[in-house]
């Protein structure tokens, strides 16, 4: 989820959390009140900052989770997917994407116009 539409979606962002908690994930990080903020990353060349929307630990493993709602701004929600999925394959970690009903369609054009068709959304 972008940056700018975090605020109107807390509710969800919540839920997901509550639903990561109870499949046995760790040391959960979100950028929400009440948790630790995730590591941001700086785009060279830009002032822009990319921070996943979750980050947890299951296993001794990191999972990066990203909230998928549709949005105004695709590509930038498309960039940070790619940075996201390149950066976990890099240090052997993994990286999902959260979806909701409603969101499906707009989530399944998304992966598939980045070519991430490999990846099944977790739907709540």
């Amino acid at each position: 989820m972008v940056r700018t539409e975090k605020s109107e979606n807390q509710e969800f962002l919540e839920k997901s959390i509550n639903h990561l908690e109870a499949t046995g994930f760790e040391d959960i990080k979100a950028d929400i009140e009440g948790y630790d903020t995730p590591k941001s990353y700086v785009r060279k060349g830009t002032d822009s900052k990319i921070t996943p929307d979750i980050v947890a630990l299951k296993n001794g493993r990191k999972y990066y989770f990203e909230i998928s709602l549709k949005s105004s701004k695709p590509r930038l929600l498309k960039t940070k997917w790619l940075f996201l999925d390149t950066l976990s394959r890099m240090n052997s970690n993994r990286f999902r994407i959260i979806t909701t009903k409603g969101h499906y369609k707009f989530t399944d054009n998304m992966l598939e116009d980045i070519n991430l068709t490999n990846k099944e959304p977790i739907r709540i």
